[in-house]
């Protein structure tokens, strides 16, 4: 399964996770997304220096795709920290205080989060392990390059959503973005996350070998879509309690999708009575 290989990439997403000890928030934001660029750097290192066999010119379109996933997505969280006061207080409000996280839970965060991460690029991964057993290498296929096409859009989405919501929050800083991509989706930055790793997903499915590999690899997933339809529920629950008397949003959240483009799923939380 190439356990002596993937620990390197373990220890380069343990090592960028660190952060989260300085603040919780941290492993599953800003740790997150250089955790996946330097995962993406340390198999382009492993590439040129020879671990994998016939690592070629897809192989490293897909690592330079998760550096700039990563450093895009961690970029914009830690800038918008510094320069946002209210996102600052929305961010306090959602963690709570950060004394009051345990070092034991942070140490089981930290652990945890770091192979969440592994896992989560080892699509890739396996296909350039299982590739050394062949005598051309790492063989480039169809499925791959649409892998690398889906990741690519995703990476794209997400960049304009952030940037209309951003505006569109300072033009109407009382009232959700309802522009734009968030006017076909309301969170299509989740969305883009989910599209982002199902592109992923599948740069390796087909060269997937054992039960180790699958079981990983969907789970991983499994994982990420999973955390993200949880990110979209709870911050509706914050807009019901910001904005669940307003017309205008109801109308807007009751008439467009809330995290999956065309799928008539409006609501993840329930408005209290």
């Amino acid at each position: 399964m190439g356990w002596e290989l993937i620990w390197i990439l373990y220890a380069v997403s343990l090592i960028i996770c660190l952060v989260g000890f300085k603040k919780y928030v941290y492993f599953l934001s800003i740790g997150y997304g250089f955790s996946v660029a330097g995962i993406g750097v340390a198999l382009a290192i492993m590439g040129l220096t020879g671990t994998f066999n016939g690592m070629g010119f897809a192989h490293y379109i897909m690592c330079l795709l998760f550096v700039a996933y990563g450093v895009r997505l961690a970029g914009f969280l830690l800038v918008r920290e510094i320069k946002n006061a209210s996102y600052r207080k929305t961010l306090k409000e959602v963690t709570g205080e950060e004394k009051s996280v345990p070092v034991f839970v942070k140490f089981f965060m930290w652990i945890l989060c770091a192979a969440l991460y592994v896992a989560q690029t080892s699509s890739l991964f396996f296909r350039l392990y299982n590739g050394n057993s062949l005598e051309n290498g790492a063989e480039t296929s169809t499925l791959m390059w649409v892998g690398i096409a889906v990741s690519a859009v995703a990476i794209i989405l997400e960049s304009v959503a952030d940037r209309q919501k951003s505006a569109q929050k300072k033009e109407r800083p009382d009232m959700v973005a309802t522009k734009g991509l968030y006017k076909i989706v309301r969170c299509p930055n989740y969305f883009a996350e989910i599209l982002f790793w199902t592109g992923v997903t599948l740069t390796g499915l087909d060269t997937v070998k054992g039960a180790g590999q699958w079981i990983t690899i969907l789970l991983a997933y499994v994982c990420i879509v999973y955390i993200m339809f949880n990110g979209a529920e709870r911050l509706e629950k914050r807009q019901l309690g910001r904005y669940g008397n307003n017309k205008e949003y109801n109308d807007y959240a009751n008439s467009t999708p809330i995290i999956i483009p065309f799928l008539p799923i409006y609501h993840l939380a329930k408005k209290d009575k």
